[in-house]
Protein backbone atom coordinates (compact mmCIF):
# COMPACT_ATOMS: atom_id res chain seq x y z
CA UNK A 1 0.00 0.00 0.00
CA UNK A 2 1.37 3.80 -0.80
CA UNK A 3 1.85 6.16 1.76
CA UNK A 4 2.11 9.40 -0.04
CA UNK A 5 3.96 11.83 1.69
CA UNK A 6 6.04 9.28 3.62
CA UNK A 7 9.96 8.73 2.70
CA UNK A 8 12.67 7.99 4.86
CA UNK A 9 11.37 10.42 7.39
CA UNK A 10 8.73 10.46 9.80
CA UNK A 11 6.54 12.90 7.71
CA UNK A 12 3.01 12.76 7.03
CA UNK A 13 0.95 9.75 5.11
CA UNK A 14 -2.24 8.44 4.23
CA UNK A 15 -4.31 5.19 4.51
CA UNK A 16 -7.77 4.09 3.39
CA UNK A 17 -9.62 1.53 5.08
CA UNK A 18 -13.19 0.23 3.09
CA UNK A 19 -16.30 2.37 4.38
CA UNK A 20 -19.44 0.56 5.73
CA UNK A 21 -22.64 1.59 4.78
CA UNK A 22 -24.05 4.72 7.20
CA UNK A 23 -26.57 3.38 9.63
CA UNK A 24 -26.90 0.15 7.63
CA UNK A 25 -28.77 -2.40 10.61
CA UNK A 26 -25.98 -5.51 11.52
CA UNK A 27 -28.84 -8.52 11.33
CA UNK A 28 -30.68 -9.66 14.61
CA UNK A 29 -27.91 -11.97 16.84
CA UNK A 30 -28.50 -10.59 20.33
CA UNK A 31 -28.72 -6.74 21.51
CA UNK A 32 -29.54 -4.35 19.20
CA UNK A 33 -26.87 -2.97 17.34
CA UNK A 34 -26.55 -0.27 15.22
CA UNK A 35 -23.15 0.32 12.82
CA UNK A 36 -21.93 3.86 11.52
CA UNK A 37 -19.80 3.93 8.83
CA UNK A 38 -16.83 2.78 11.15
CA UNK A 39 -16.64 2.01 14.41
CA UNK A 40 -18.50 -1.45 14.18
CA UNK A 41 -21.35 -2.18 16.07
CA UNK A 42 -22.95 0.62 19.04
CA UNK A 43 -23.53 -1.81 21.83
CA UNK A 44 -26.84 -1.17 23.84
CA UNK A 45 -26.40 -0.73 27.12
CA UNK A 46 -27.18 -4.72 28.75
CA UNK A 47 -25.93 -3.39 31.62
CA UNK A 48 -28.54 -1.90 33.20
CA UNK A 49 -30.67 -4.80 34.45
CA UNK A 50 -27.83 -6.07 36.29
CA UNK A 51 -26.32 -3.25 37.36
CA UNK A 52 -26.19 -4.18 40.90
CA UNK A 53 -23.89 -7.47 40.20
CA UNK A 54 -21.40 -5.90 37.88
CA UNK A 55 -20.53 -3.20 40.22
CA UNK A 56 -19.86 -5.94 43.05
CA UNK A 57 -17.44 -7.83 40.56
CA UNK A 58 -15.72 -4.33 39.62
CA UNK A 59 -15.34 -3.24 43.66
CA UNK A 60 -14.48 -6.74 44.78
CA UNK A 61 -11.13 -6.05 42.43
CA UNK A 62 -10.76 -2.40 42.52
CA UNK A 63 -7.99 -0.33 43.92
CA UNK A 64 -8.53 2.83 46.52
CA UNK A 65 -8.76 5.21 43.21
CA UNK A 66 -11.76 3.59 41.85
CA UNK A 67 -9.67 1.87 39.02
CA UNK A 68 -8.43 -1.57 38.19
CA UNK A 69 -5.26 -1.98 36.07
CA UNK A 70 -5.35 -5.34 33.56
CA UNK A 71 -4.63 -7.91 36.53
CA UNK A 72 -7.39 -6.73 38.19
CA UNK A 73 -9.65 -6.61 35.49
CA UNK A 74 -8.30 -10.12 34.22
CA UNK A 75 -9.46 -11.11 38.31
CA UNK A 76 -12.44 -9.74 38.01
CA UNK A 77 -13.82 -10.91 34.58
CA UNK A 78 -13.27 -14.62 35.70
CA UNK A 79 -14.98 -14.20 38.99
CA UNK A 80 -18.36 -12.58 37.54
CA UNK A 81 -18.15 -15.69 34.99
CA UNK A 82 -18.57 -13.30 31.69
CA UNK A 83 -16.51 -15.96 29.47
CA UNK A 84 -19.31 -18.76 30.79
CA UNK A 85 -17.44 -22.37 29.67
CA UNK A 86 -14.97 -20.83 27.80
CA UNK A 87 -11.36 -20.40 28.92
CA UNK A 88 -10.43 -17.08 31.12
CA UNK A 89 -9.38 -13.83 29.24
CA UNK A 90 -5.78 -13.97 29.04
CA UNK A 91 -3.24 -10.97 30.57
CA UNK A 92 -2.91 -9.52 27.09
CA UNK A 93 -6.42 -9.93 25.70
CA UNK A 94 -7.24 -7.88 29.16
CA UNK A 95 -4.34 -5.32 28.52
CA UNK A 96 -6.06 -4.88 25.26
CA UNK A 97 -9.42 -4.11 26.36
CA UNK A 98 -8.19 -1.65 28.92
CA UNK A 99 -6.35 0.25 25.82
CA UNK A 100 -9.69 0.19 23.93
CA UNK A 101 -11.15 2.39 26.27
CA UNK A 102 -7.98 4.03 28.03
CA UNK A 103 -9.17 7.81 27.38
CA UNK A 104 -6.77 9.40 29.70
CA UNK A 105 -3.63 7.08 29.20
CA UNK A 106 -3.48 5.67 32.69
CA UNK A 107 -3.09 2.20 32.09
CA UNK A 108 -6.72 1.29 33.95
CA UNK A 109 -10.17 1.36 33.76
CA UNK A 110 -13.13 3.32 35.82
CA UNK A 111 -16.16 1.52 36.44
CA UNK A 112 -17.97 3.50 33.46
CA UNK A 113 -15.45 2.12 31.49
CA UNK A 114 -16.13 -1.09 33.00
CA UNK A 115 -19.82 -1.32 31.95
CA UNK A 116 -19.18 0.03 28.83
CA UNK A 117 -16.74 -3.26 28.31
CA UNK A 118 -19.43 -5.25 30.17
CA UNK A 119 -22.12 -4.73 27.18
CA UNK A 120 -19.27 -5.05 24.26
CA UNK A 121 -17.84 -8.43 25.95
CA UNK A 122 -22.03 -9.71 26.37
CA UNK A 123 -22.81 -8.54 22.53
CA UNK A 124 -19.41 -10.49 21.80
CA UNK A 125 -19.80 -13.39 23.72
CA UNK A 126 -23.50 -13.48 21.61
CA UNK A 127 -22.01 -13.40 18.21
CA UNK A 128 -19.69 -16.06 18.77
CA UNK A 129 -21.99 -18.18 20.33
CA UNK A 130 -23.97 -17.68 17.45
CA UNK A 131 -21.50 -18.96 14.76
CA UNK A 132 -19.72 -21.78 18.17
CA UNK A 133 -22.82 -24.09 16.74
CA UNK A 134 -21.07 -27.09 18.00
CA UNK A 135 -19.92 -25.16 21.38
CA UNK A 136 -16.66 -26.40 21.11
CA UNK A 137 -15.20 -23.43 22.21
CA UNK A 138 -13.52 -22.61 18.92
CA UNK A 139 -14.98 -21.35 15.70
CA UNK A 140 -13.24 -21.75 11.80
CA UNK A 141 -12.35 -19.30 9.54
CA UNK A 142 -15.27 -19.08 7.80
CA UNK A 143 -17.05 -18.40 11.14
CA UNK A 144 -14.38 -16.06 12.10
CA UNK A 145 -15.62 -14.04 8.84
CA UNK A 146 -19.10 -14.26 9.67
CA UNK A 147 -19.10 -12.92 12.95
CA UNK A 148 -16.99 -10.41 11.93
CA UNK A 149 -19.70 -9.24 9.03
CA UNK A 150 -22.78 -9.44 12.00
CA UNK A 151 -20.95 -7.16 13.82
CA UNK A 152 -21.47 -4.85 10.76
CA UNK A 153 -17.59 -4.44 9.44
CA UNK A 154 -17.61 -4.74 5.80
CA UNK A 155 -13.83 -5.65 5.44
CA UNK A 156 -11.95 -6.53 2.30
CA UNK A 157 -10.98 -10.21 1.54
CA UNK A 158 -7.29 -9.37 1.90
CA UNK A 159 -7.97 -8.17 5.31
CA UNK A 160 -10.00 -10.67 6.71
CA UNK A 161 -7.41 -13.50 5.65
CA UNK A 162 -4.94 -11.25 7.67
CA UNK A 163 -7.32 -11.02 10.68
CA UNK A 164 -7.90 -15.19 10.37
CA UNK A 165 -4.12 -15.83 10.22
CA UNK A 166 -3.03 -13.88 13.17
CA UNK A 167 -5.59 -14.64 15.84
CA UNK A 168 -6.24 -18.85 14.58
CA UNK A 169 -4.17 -21.91 16.43
CA UNK A 170 -4.19 -24.98 14.54
CA UNK A 171 -7.00 -23.64 12.53
CA UNK A 172 -9.34 -22.36 14.94
CA UNK A 173 -10.22 -19.39 16.79
CA UNK A 174 -10.30 -19.75 20.85
CA UNK A 175 -13.01 -17.16 22.95
CA UNK A 176 -10.06 -15.74 24.11
CA UNK A 177 -8.47 -14.74 20.64
CA UNK A 178 -12.05 -13.98 19.20
CA UNK A 179 -12.41 -11.15 21.65
CA UNK A 180 -9.14 -9.74 21.70
CA UNK A 181 -9.64 -9.36 17.51
CA UNK A 182 -12.73 -7.63 18.70
CA UNK A 183 -10.78 -4.98 20.63
CA UNK A 184 -8.84 -3.97 18.27
CA UNK A 185 -11.06 -4.03 15.63
CA UNK A 186 -13.08 -1.50 17.61
CA UNK A 187 -10.49 0.19 18.60
CA UNK A 188 -7.94 0.42 15.52
CA UNK A 189 -11.46 1.57 13.51
CA UNK A 190 -12.31 4.12 16.70
CA UNK A 191 -8.47 5.90 16.29
CA UNK A 192 -9.26 6.07 12.87
CA UNK A 193 -12.25 7.47 12.38
CA UNK A 194 -11.85 10.50 14.49
CA UNK A 195 -9.24 11.27 12.00
CA UNK A 196 -11.45 10.65 9.27
CA UNK A 197 -13.21 14.08 9.40
CA UNK A 198 -14.84 13.86 6.24
CA UNK A 199 -16.06 10.23 7.06
CA UNK A 200 -14.83 9.23 3.72
CA UNK A 201 -12.92 6.03 4.54
CA UNK A 202 -9.48 8.20 4.62
CA UNK A 203 -7.41 9.94 6.74
CA UNK A 204 -3.33 11.56 7.05
CA UNK A 205 -1.73 10.75 10.57
CA UNK A 206 1.42 12.45 11.90
CA UNK A 207 3.80 9.16 11.79
CA UNK A 208 4.32 10.03 15.52
CA UNK A 209 0.28 9.78 16.36
CA UNK A 210 -0.17 6.67 14.17
CA UNK A 211 2.55 5.02 16.23
CA UNK A 212 1.04 6.01 20.13
CA UNK A 213 -2.48 5.07 18.41
CA UNK A 214 -1.67 1.51 17.37
CA UNK A 215 1.36 0.53 19.47
CA UNK A 216 -1.28 1.07 22.67
CA UNK A 217 -3.49 -1.59 21.80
Amino acid sequence: MAYPGYGGGFGNFSIQVPGMQMGQPVPETGPAILIDRYSGPAYSDTYSSTGDSVYTYFSAVAGQDGEVDAEELQRCLTQSGINGTYSPFSLETCRIMIAMLDRDYTGKMGFNAFKELWAALNAWKENFMTVDQDGSGTVEHHELRQAIGLMGYRLSPQTLTTIVKRYSKNGRIFFDDYVACCVKLRALTDFFRKRDHLQQGSANFIYDDFLQGTMAI
